[in-house]
């Protein structure tokens, strides 16, 4: 197998200026799922709101990316890649600008979902437009695509804290204005690429889930999503740092989990198998944020960095078990499968402040300790299906291109 390092013909470092900048873009595009980390406590202050009230700038993003999982391909398979990535960004752009102009905490949560709305167009497609556009086949654009979901998942809150520490509303310009500038260039560098053969309905994602391996594969990472955005959402509230502070712990959270994505993840599954890995850093995950939710600060500090790893490990997994396990054709598996997992993304940053409201500080942990272990328990329950139809289909998928939509 050739190294998708090799700065030869086809390896990563040598592709084409339209996957360059469809990579580019999706580093930005991940950054707007982080970015609001650091600032999350500006924001409460600055329009006079509560820690649950800010929550629902998460809420309503993964809201509507969940439900649009049923649309991307819907609309992709109809006006193609090219135009389905310019719409997503465009979206972007508009109501990343409008957040930045809030007065009010509603309108703020009401053009994040706007804007999760463009997030969700863009990333499902950019992998198989990456993919289509790359030289040397899909091993190096796959790696390129994930090493850019990474990278933007830890410069999200570093971006967020340079720019929130003078205005809570500058990190939402500078989004706006980097879309922008990846709307040029892949207007500049993309060509249009042929489309599907067979259009995809709203219900085929819907209709997929009915394969059990794929059922359990999301329920499970249902689970799982509920501790990762714990993590994410209601965390900076219980460290309580400035934004700089708060952005540095997120950085560094994001690239371990770029690292234990890419590099470590892979290293592991061939040694122990996906599934047991899989199950174990979900434990460990348990075991993580049950110990953030009861240490003092600067054990908090670390736990949360320490999440990444687990978090990276996981998101690489999940993906590779999703599309690997049932027979239904790889975009419109994973859209089914994100369409579960994102409900998750949207509630924990609702529930959390509210279980912290109704009893203490604490107990959000408790809860996302438990998620995380009935997210391993899932994968145990269900191992001998899972893996006997994944190795089932191991030789039909050998010969496809590797397609994710939104998989981490």
């Amino acid at each position: 197998m050739d190294d998708p390092f090799d700065a030869g013909a086809g390896g990563i470092l040598r592709q084409p200026k339209a996957v360059w900048a469809t990579a580019g873009a999706s580093v930005v595009a991940f950054m707007g799922i982080g970015l609001v980390d650091p600032i999350l406590p500006s924001i409460a202050k600055g329009l006079n709101a509560t820690a649950g009230q800010v929550s629902l700038l998460f809420t309503s993003y993964f809201l509507i990316t969940a439900v649009a999982m049923l649309v991307t391909g819907f609309v992709s398979s109809r006006i193609g890649g090219r135009r389905t990535l310019l719409l997503g960004l465009a979206f972007v752009v508009v109501f990343a600008g409008l957040a930045g102009t809030s007065d009010s905490v509603g309108e703020l949560v009401g053009f994040r979902a706007g804007w999760g709305l463009g997030n969700a167009l863009f990333v499902s497609t950019a992998l198989a437009v990456i993919v289509g556009a790359a030289a040397g086949g899909s091993a190096a654009a796959i790696l390129l695509y994930e090493s850019a979901l990474g990278l933007g998942m830890a410069c999200g809150p570093l971006l967020g804290a340079l720019l929130g520490n003078q205005s809570w509303r500058y990190p939402f310009f500078g989004t706006a204005f980097l879309m922008a500038v990846g709307f040029l260039c892949i207007t500049a560098f993309l060509k249009e690429q042929p489309k599907p053969a067979r259009k995809t309905s709203l219900l085929d994602p819907i209709k997929a889930l009915g394969h059990g391996g794929l059922a359990s594969a999301a329920v499970s990472a249902f689970f799982y999503n509920y501790t990762f955005f714990t993590v994410l959402a209601f965390t900076p509230f219980v460290l309580n740092m400035t934004p700089y502070k708060s952005g540095a712990v997120f950085f560094c959270w994001g690239v371990l989990l770029a690292v234990f994505s890419v590099i470590v993840a892979p290293r592991l599954q061939k040694r122990f198998g996906s599934l047991k890995v899989l199950g174990g850093s979900l434990v460990l995950l348990a075991v993580d944020v049950l110990v953030l939710g009861y240490g003092d600060h600067t054990t908090a500090v670390v736990c949360t960095v320490l999440s990444g790893a687990f978090i990276g490990v996981n998101n690489t997994v999940y993906t590779e078990l999703a599309l690997g396990v049932s027979d239904a054709p790889r975009p419109v598996a994973s859209a089914g499968y994100n369409f579960v997992r994102w409900f998750a993304a949207a509630a924990a940053p609702y529930f959390a402040p509210k279980i912290e409201e109704w009893t203490d500080i604490h107990i959000p942990f408790v809860v996302a300790a438990v998620t995380a272990a009935v997210g391993a328990l899932v994968i145990l329950v269900r191992r001998n299906a899972l893996t006997h139809e994944a190795e089932e289909l191991e030789t039909k998928h050998a010969s496809e291109d590797g397609v994710t939509v939104f998989a981490n």
